[in-house]
């Protein structure tokens, strides 16, 4: 779907979507599309139970006086209220809209509100933004649909005063759009597709953006001691690998970067400790850490950040075989520190703990956050809603979860205290990589701790619970969300970019 801003004017073909505030009070377009439909718009808000709600919609079939095939009353609220994530929902809503009517063409008609907190360039954007993001959909694998359930929207305009504006606006946060929709892309994709080696294939192509790309296989991996990344991959044909990802964008080249570490597992049966049959197709999403990863240094390169940015993903398939790490092993990290795998289900940590320990080692970064589809904990925790948040410093904690809010996507601190971390000591090892029953989410980050160089400000989001959205939401088509890209680009741009 393709979005352009234009100059006010009454559309000729599509659809038609103007803006009605609450209390039904009409915008300058609608109360335009009112006169020429000679009352048309008053007769069915009428006959509504529309209020004009930033979430409703009135949809007013071949309106006399226009040459559009629906005009579509569009709920704007009180626009003092709305945020950017309101308005990026309100163009998510109209392209579900319009896709579902089947239309090719609309055109919705934006002003500059009174008291609105955005003004008229940065709500056109904003809504452009939603209308992209919902637009998304992974169907490169389908060869037999009917067209009457294929999206037919291939236009969208948004009219406005400054057109220009609007469009300058809008090009840093397309480029961020375009690397969510990278990030969902991978996120889909089938094992058979997106494996280690393909899956670092792709983190490959960000050379062409600037960023410089390193890939380590597993012969330089068992000569770094990597024993707990290596371990959780034992079992695969699949070779393992650790990718590196350079971003040099600030004006001092010395200055410390920001890191972020990614969870890579390509496929995750549970290893010996196998999950069962029910849902395991879902696992092939347990790599989604590493695509946000991906999907951020994209973004920071795309729109050319002044930054210094490193990531770091460790990619792994973990399966059962002859080969596979057992239950009751012992293997030493990369850090020297030993662990006892108690649960070879209990993966993800072990990988995340030697791509901690090299990117510190390799990186000395000012501060890095990892990102991980850890465990099913933080799910009874905190459901599909929030990320779990754990970090060892308050600002960096307040910055991530300020970063949530301005995008939507959002994050809960989680505790972290000494009486968790000691229900991970193990009487055979350094530790073990289970911690009990209770508190699952928290001993498994009290365990990535255990990996973090004295001193350095670190975050852990666990985003089992939304990498993955089993319904549609006004700017997330059901499927693979990509959380975490808009999040740490936002976290990036407010709290490190140096402009």
């Amino acid at each position: 779907m393709k979005v352009a801003f234009a100059k006010p004017e009454l559309p000729e073909q599509g659809a038609y979507a103007v803006g009605v505030l609450e209390g039904r009070k009409l915008s300058a377009a609608a109360s335009q599309a009112e006169k020429a439909t000679k009352g048309a718009v008053a007769r069915a808000l009428n006959a509504s139970r529309f209020k004009g709600g930033k979430d409703e919609q009135l949809i007013v079939l071949a309106p006399q006086g226009l040459n559009v095939s629906r005009l579509i009353l569009t709920g704007f609220g009180n626009p003092a209220k709305l945020t950017p994530q309101d308005f990026e929902a309100i163009g998510g809503r109209l392209v579900a809209a319009l896709n579902a009517a089947g239309d090719r063409e609309g055109t919705i008609a934006i002003e500059a509100f009174a008291g609105a907190q955005l003004n008229e360039a940065e709500i056109a954007a904003r809504i452009a933004v939603g209308a992209r993001l919902r637009s998304y959909r992974f169907d490169k694998y389908r060869t037999k649909e009917k067209p009457e359930h294929k999206p037919t929207l291939k236009k969208l305009t948004i009219t406005l005063q400054d057109p220009a504006a609007a469009k300058k606006v809008f090009e840093p946060l397309d480029k961020v759009v375009d690397s969510v929709i990278v990030t969902r892309d991978l996120v889909s994709e089938p094992a058979n597709i997106i494996y280690p080696e393909t899956l670092a294939r792709e983190a490959s192509t960000l050379s062409g953006l600037g960023v410089k790309v390193e890939v380590l296989g597993e012969k330089e991996m068992k000569r770094l001691g990597m024993g707990a990344l290596l371990g959780v991959g034992q079992g695969s044909e699949r070779e393992s690998q650790l990718v590196t990802m350079q971003w040099n964008g600030a004006r001092d080249p010395k200055a410390k970067p920001v890191c972020f570490v990614g969870k890579g597992v390509t496929f995750d049966t549970g290893g010996i400790s196998i999950k069962p049959a029910a849902g395991m197709e879902d696992m092939k999403w347990d790599m989604g850490g590493s695509a946000v990863v991906i999907g951020v240094m994209r973004a920071l390169a795309a729109r050319k950040a002044k930054v210094n940015a490193v990531g770091v993903i460790g990619l792994v398939e973990n399966m059962p075989s002859g080969t596979a790490q057992r239950p009751g092993d012992i293997v030493t990290s990369m850090s020297g520190q030993t662990i006892e795998v108690l649960n070879t289900d209990a993966e993800g940590r072990l990988v995340l703990a030697d791509a901690l320990w090299y990117a510190q080692e390799n990186f000395s970064p000012g501060v890095i956050v990892d990102l991980a589809t850890l465990t099913g904990a933080i799910m009874v925790a905190l459901g599909t809603e929030h990320a779990g948040l754990f970090a060892n410093d308050d600002t960096l904690a307040e910055q991530l979860t300020a970063a949530g809010k301005e995008t939507g996507e959002l994050v809960w601190r989680m505790p972290l205290a000494p009486a968790y971390d000691r229900l991970i000591d193990s009487p055979a090892a350094d530790m073990k990589n289970i911690g009990g029953r209770y508190g699952g989410s928290i001993t498994a980050a009290q365990f990535l701790q255990r990996f973090i160089h004295k001193g350095t400000p670190w975050a852990h989001l666990d985003i089992a619970g939304v990498t993955w959205s089993d319904k549609d939401k006004p700017t997330i088509p059901k499927g693979a969300t990509a959380f975490g890209v808009r999040l740490l680009e936002q976290f990036v741009a407010r709290g490190y970019e140096k402009k």
